[in-house]
Formats: C-alpha cells, sequence, structure tokens
C-alpha cells in the first residue's frame, strides 16, 4: 500500500515525484512515529491474552446456549450434568444472587434465560468442571424442554407484534424535524436501502478467568474495554459490592464492539464464587459469533429534494435499526444515525424518523461508527441519484453542498470545530487515477475474481465513486466523559497509571509521547489496567486520545511545575523561562542546564490529574440539541473494476484524505486509517453475519467472509488536514471510524459508476453488479 500525507510529520511509504520527506525527527515525543511497546510481545507470540492465563487449582467453564431464536423455557434439568466425574457445579437463573438484568444501555438483559429465550445463542446456564471436555460435556448433557415460538425477525413486523421482553419491542424514536417540514425542491430522487449484520470478528475469541478472593469477592481477568463497567455490573449480578470486585484487564487482541459483551464475564465469576475455585472460559468461534454484540442491520428509506443548480432543499429519510433481542447501545447508534442522516452536507430543511427495535435476532450493540456508517451509504447513494437525475458529476454535486465551519446540523448544533470537508473532497478528486489493466494474460490476475476466477477482460467496467463521511467524538447526549491519569517520575523513569484500555487505537503509545515530550524523560511506562485505579471510561469514540490523553497531560504538566519550581526560585525566574528537551532543563539564557535526574535528586513526584469535555444535551422531542462534543470527517474515492457479467468486484485503489486535527504519530495514525477502510471494504463487499429465521448460519470463519491481504486494494492516503481542534487536548481527531463509515459508501459509489445499477444493498451482492445492459 501507498500513500502520501500532507501536514508536520506526514509520513509516505513510497514518496512520489516532487514530494519532500519531513526532515528527521526527533526520537521521542509528539509527532513521532514511535512504535507501540507491545509489538514486539505480540510479534513473538509472548503476549498476554486472556486466553493463555493459568491459575493453581483451575477449573474449566462452558455454556449452555439456546438452538432457537425464540422459545420458551418449561423445564431446565441439570441433574445428569451435575453428577458427571469431574463436575464441580452446574448453575442456571436460579443460582444468581443478585440483579438478573444486566446491559450497557439498560439493564433488560438476563445473566441466564429464565423463562424464555429471545436469541439464537443466549446462555441458559454455565458448568464449572476440572477438564474442559468435561465441562462441555455437562453442558450438553443439561436437559431444556423448550416450548417453540415463531420468532419475530423482520425489524418492520416488530411494531404490531406482540411484546418481546418485558419492556416491549420499541426501544426508541427520534423524531427529528429542521426547517420546514413542507419545503419541496425542483428535482426529487428516492432510495431504499438496506445494511447487513458486520461482525466484529476479533482475531482471538472471548476469553477470561475469575479467581475467588479471601473476602467473598471475585477477580476477573478479561480483555474488557470497560473494566469499571463491567465491574459494576458483575457486582449487581452477584450481589456484592463493587470493591469486592475486581476486573484485571488482559491483553485486549484488537476491539470494535465483542470485548464489550459481559456475557463472558458474569458466568465466570458466578462459578468461581460457587466453587471457591479459579475458573476459566475460552469460548469456541461459534460462542462468539453468537454471544457478542453486531453491527445493526438497518433499513432506510430516504427522499432527497434539490434544486436545479443541485442544491439540497430537504432531506426526508425514515431509518428502522434492527436492535436484535435487547437494547444494549442501540439509543445511542440511533442518535448517531438520526443526527448525521443528511451526511456533512448543508440541508436547510429536514424530516427524519429514527427507530430501534428489539426482534430475535442476533444482539446489535457498538461497532466502529454505529449508526453513522448505515445513513453513510444511503445518503451517498442518494447524492449519485441525485448527480444522475440533474446530469452532474457525483464530485459537483457533493461539492456543492458540503458543510463547513459554523454551518448548522439538522439537530441545530451548531459545527464549530473544523470542518474541511470542500478541501478533503478536492484533494481525492484531483489525486491521479490508477492506470488501466491490461488485457495481457499476465495481467489477468488484476480482473475481478482473482487468478483465473474473472470471465472475459472485455466484460470489466471501471468504476469511480465518492463518498464523504462523518461521526462524533467522545459520548453523546450528555454523557459525562472523564478519565483520571497519574504520572509518577522518579530517577530517569516515568510511569503513567490510567485504567484507559490499549484496544489497538494506540493510548498506550500515545501517553508514552506525551510524558516524553512533558518531562524529557526518555524511559517511560504504562502500568496495567483494572478497576483499583480510578475509572477512564470505556475505549470508543476516539475518547482516549482526547479524555484521558488529555488527562496524563495534565498529570505530567502537574510534575513538570514541581520538578521546575525550585529551580526557577533558585535562579529568580518563572518556570515558563526554562524548557526541557531530551533530558535537558536549560534556561532561555543559557545560565540553567542541568539534567532531570539530577534536578530531581533522588525525589519521587508525582500528580493526579483529570480531564473531562464540555458538556452535552440529549436531543429533545424533535430531535434537537447540542448533543456532539466534536466530528471528524472523511472523503474517499474508490476505483473499483467489476465484471459485468458475473458481478464480481475488485476494488483497485481507495483514495483518502482525512481531517484529523493533528498527528501525534504518523505510522500509527497511517496504520489505523488503512485498517479502518478495509473493516469498511468488508462490510461493502463480503461480510454479513447471514441468519435464517432468527439462526445464524455458518457461525464460524469459513460462513462468515473477511477481507484478507489479498483483497485489500492499494490505499493511498493523499491528504490529512491538521487543522486542530482547540477545545481538544492536543488538537486530535479520532482516526479509525470515519474511514469505516465512509468507504463502504464509496466502495458502492464506484460499482455504481461501473455499472449503472442502483446498489442499495450491503454487501454488495454479485446479482446486483449485474449490468442490465452490457455495454457495447
Amino acid at each position: 500500500m501507498t500513500g502520501t500525507s500532507e501536514g508536520a510529520g506526514a509520513v509516505t511509504a513510497t514518496p512520489a515525484a516532487g514530494v519532500e520527506m519531513p526532515a528527521e525527527a526527533p526520537l521521542h515525543g509528539l509527532g513521532v512515529s514511535l512504535p507501540s511497546a507491545d509489538a514486539p510481545a505480540k510479534t513473538e507470540g509472548t503476549f498476554p491474552y486472556a486466553a493463555d492465563l493459568w491459575a493453581e487449582g483451575l477449573l474449566w467453564a462452558a455454556v449452555l446456549r439456546s438452538p432457537h431464536p425464540r422459545a420458551r423455557i418449561l423445564s431446565v434439568d441439570t441433574k445428569h450434568a451435575a453428577e458427571m466425574p469431574g463436575v464441580r457445579v452446574v448453575v442456571t437463573h436460579e443460582d444468581v444472587p443478585g440483579d438478573a438484568g444486566h446491559g450497557r444501555g439498560t439493564a433488560d438483559r438476563p445473566v441466564f434465560a429464565k423463562d424464555e429465550v429471545r436469541h439464537h445463542g443466549e446462555p441458559i446456564a454455565a458448568v464449572a468442571a476440572d477438564h474442559p471436555d468435561t465441562a462441555r460435556l455437562a453442558a450438553a448433557a443439561i436437559a431444556v424442554e423448550y416450548e417453540v415460538l415463531e420468532p419475530v425477525t423482520d425489524p418492520q413486523l416488530a411494531f404490531e407484534a406482540e411484546p418481546l421482553h418485558p419492556d416491549g419491542n420499541l426501544i426508541r424514536h427520534i423524531p427529528l424535524r429542521f426547517g420546514d417540514a413542507d419545503a419541496m425542491g425542483e428535482v426529487m430522487v428516492e432510495g431504499l436501502y438496506r445494511i447487513g449484520r458486520q461482525d466484529p470478528a476479533p482475531i482471538g475469541a472471548e476469553a477470561g478467568l475469575a479467581v475467588p478472593r479471601p473476602d467473598g469477592g471475585v477477580e476477573i481477568y478479561t480483555a474488557s474495554t470497560d473494566p469499571h463497567t463491567d465491574r459494576d455490573l458483575a457486582a449487581a449480578s452477584f450481589g456484592l459490592t463493587p470493591e469486592q470486585v475486581k476486573v484485571v484487564v488482559t491483553g485486549v487482541p484488537g476491539a470494535t464492539a465483542d470485548r464489550e459483551d459481559p456475557g463472558i464475564q458474569l458466568p465466570l465469576g458466578l462459578l468461581a464464587l460457587r466453587t471457591g475455585c479459579p475458573v476459566k472460559l475460552a469460548a469456541t468461534r461459534e460462542e462468539s459469533f453468537l454471544a457478542h454484540a453486531h453491527r445493526h442491520p438497518t433499513l432506510l428509506r430516504y427522499r432527497h429534494h434539490a434544486d436545479a443548480d443541485g442544491k439540497l432543499v430537504k432531506v426526508e429519510a425514515q431509518i428502522l435499526m434492527d436492535a436484535g433481542a435487547y437494547a444494549d447501545t442501540s439509543a445511542d447508534a440511533l442518535a448517531a444515525a438520526v443526527s448525521f442522516a443528511c451526511g456533512p452536507y448543508v440541508v436547510p430543511h429536514a424530516v427524519v424518523d429514527g427507530w430501534a427495535v428489539r426482534t430475535n435476532n442476533p444482539p446489535s450493540g457498538h461497532v466502529r461508527g454505529e449508526g453513522a456508517m448505515q445513513v453513510c451509504a444511503a445518503y451517498e447513494g442518494q447524492m449519485d441519484k441525485l448527480a444522475a437525475a440533474l446530469g452532474l458529476d457525483p464530485h459537483e454535486i457533493r461539492l456543492r453542498n458540503v458543510m463547513a465551519t459554523g454551518d448548522l446540523l439538522p439537530t441545530g448544533q451548531t459545527v464549530t470545530c473544523p470542518a474541511p470537508v470542500a478541501e478533503l473532497l478536492l484533494a481525492v478528486k484531483e489525486a491521479p487515477l490508477p492506470e488501466l489493466p491490461k488485457d495481457a494474460p499476465e495481467a489477468e490476475w488484476l480482473l475481478p475474481g482473482g487468478p483465473e476466477g474473472a470471465g472475459e477482460p472485455g466484460a470489466v467496467r471501471r468504476g469511480v465513486g465518492y463518498a464523504l463521511g462523518m461521526v462524533h467524538m467522545l459520548g453523546a447526549e450528555g454523557t459525562d466523559e472523564v478519565s483520571t491519569a497519574t504520572v509518577k517520575v522518579s530517577g530517569s523513569v516515568a510511569t503513567v497509571i490510567c485504567a484507559a484500555v490499549e484496544t489497538g487505537s494506540g493510548f498506550s503509545t500515545l501517553a508514552r509521547q506525551i510524558v516524553q515530550e512533558t518531562l524529557g524523560v526518555d524511559e517511560v511506562h504504562v502500568a496495567g489496567v483494572d478497576t483499583d485505579q480510578p475509572p477512564a471510561g470505556p475505549a470508543c469514540h476516539g475518547r482516549h486520545t482526547w479524555v484521558s490523553g488529555g488527562a496524563v497531560e495534565r498529570a505530567a504538566k502537574m510534575v513538570r511545575t514541581q520538578l521546575l519550581q525550585p529551580l526557577a526560585h533558585k535562579f529568580g525566574m518563572s518556570t515558563e523561562l526554562l524548557q526541557i528537551s531530551d533530558g535537558k532543563i536549560t534556561s532561555y539564557d543559557g545560565v540553567l542546564s542541568t539534567t532531570v535526574a539530577e534536578a530531581l535528586d533522588g525525589k519521587e513526584l508525582w500528580a493526579t490529574a483529570q480531564c473531562r469535555p464540555h458538556p452535552t444535551e440529549p436531543l429533545d422531542d424533535e430531535g434537537q440539541g447540542d448533543a456532539f462534543v466534536g466530528l471528524a470527517f472523511c472523503a474517499i474515492r474508490c476505483v473499483a473494476d467489476v465484471d459485468i457479467e458475473l458481478g464480481t468486484i475488485r476494488v483497485v485503489e481507495m483514495t483518502v484524505a482525512q481531517d484529523v486535527g493533528r498527528i501525534l504519530n504518523p505510522a500509527q495514525l497511517r496504520a489505523r486509517i488503512e485498517a479502518g477502510v478495509t473493516q469498511g471494504l468488508g462490510a461493502a463487499l463480503m461480510e454479513n453475519l447471514r441468519t435464517t429465521r432468527g439462526q445464524v448460519r455458518h457461525p464460524d470463519l469459513t460462513g462468515y467472509a473477511l477481507p484478507t491481504a489479498l483483497d485489500a486494494p492499494d490505499i493511498r492516503i493523499v491528504k490529512l488536514v491538521e487543522e486542530r481542534d482547540v477545545v481538544a487536548p492536543f488538537g486530535a481527531k479520532p482516526a479509525s471510524a470515519v474511514p469505516v463509515v465512509t468507504s463502504p459508501a464509496a466502495v458502492a459509489s464506484a460499482v455504481r459508476a461501473a455499472t449503472g445499477r442502483p446498489i442499495g444493498r450491503l454487501p454488495i451482492r454479485p446479482q446486483a453488479a449485474v449490468a442490465q445492459v452490457i455495454q457495447q
């Protein structure tokens, strides 16, 4: 993959002609491509994942899961399982001593199903035994008598269906009204769009270890992304105080949603408390697919109005999100979908209705860009339709409508952060296009379908498509965003203590860079995360770069003041006249020059600080309110080759321009963008967890297709706009979510351009990419 970047600290894998490479950078600090501290352990296979944990006297757990998407439980007989040699205990809903319900957004999900199962794979019982095979056999020996019920799997039918849950089927309805609902445009286009169920598909399936404590509590070792919330949920379920439960974060093999489901931790902790022994559970790949949350499948109906010049007049939309059996974070995902339903465009009038409903489908929850990705695919499809109706270039109609700083979202909120949307769009438009493939035999691998997988080269058409995407930063609608960090310095070593989980976002590397730059200390250690530390919140929406990084920076600056004040007082100057660089402290006039270690003189300095962004507010009854702290934007141009006879698609190149605020680690930023684009590519072309009447088909990595290195196109990063957001601690913006949101829409746009077909469904089916009339 190749690419170029503009701005300080820009990185190029292969510099283009005339591109001036940046001067040699310092060895540490912000703006440097500092490698991840855990990279050697991960590449050598010594990284401590939860599946590798061990403890003396270890027992193994297994969970019995429902084979039905909906059924009434008539009886559960655990006698035969409990009597099997090696089995220590079998637990069901009757053994849950505390709150029976749990959930991230709403506590509506039982630890174990009681009277009714509501989705395929819902936990019914759990077993602890002295061997993993024994535990699995015992779980299979539990006899459950079901009365199978008709599942509700079409979210459109959920409105009239009988209640699937005591809280009803409707989780949330947001009616957004902005401007004049009766406004009309000279040109109107309509569209129906369907977005599939994308799975996070972690490299490592969920696992954990629970160890009972002498005080009657329990310690849970797992790959949590929000340990304090997991601790509180576990304590409530176990009937314990939060102080009696400790969650210790083990190595997280990346997280885009799957680590936020406590369905592993709760049975584990309960089994450990009942047996008095350490208990370990390593989920199978099938269990992983059945248990954790997926991207919300979404049905979207759109109507766009524009004037004769292509300027948008009004957007009408209906958005229906399938939450599956339980609420989870569906209310938050719906808020993002409704708020961004018009995209990064100026829209004077909007009428948008959004619903999130319960069904008997697999659970939905937080996945990168939730809500925003689904609507991006739809509103960009509408922009392509408007361009065709008006005879305009798809790039031009977007350029005529892009928003900028000072414009209003349809929620009535003013965009106060940098919004260089036009600049991003122009950057991808002006980038050179890739060369066309040759019709020679040696180049057949370039055709869609791979080697020998395509039809005739003459049936291949190239399409160029565009998409603009946006996401919000941090939590929304009044979420209290706060993080706490402690920085300690002793000798020539600094330590950062913060409960921000490293999920692959690069926070631990960023924390090292912040301390290196602020205190001039090369060796910086980031302590492991557990719930004995103050909370830092979940690892999503770029939170830890902003909130936790901000807390680390404040704590480091407090230590810096402690370090410099004695020297400043001794030499009769203010601390602002002293600087720290490369481990040395110098004054502006050169009179003072000493090392950080000498200034410390054997003392340990430390400080604790918090970072809390400005508050937001919930959307009101008309979808209005200042619900977001900030926004990030991305433009992508996709070049795709399509065999219009077979419907096979090869994405040749994705050209990216992104609004990043400030580049803190060039190599890490590039990796995050490339990963986001590739994840979006999967949603566009192959990733869809298929179900039949609510039952998951092929819950494995054979039946669920993922993009590999062979599927990844060239990803060219042609522009990174470094216009700092003044309210953010470093001015930086989240990097990975917005390319995930934008790239599926760009792929669909390119396939439309190649085939002339509407392309209203993601992932794109081969039959949808077959041109109705083959061009001459």
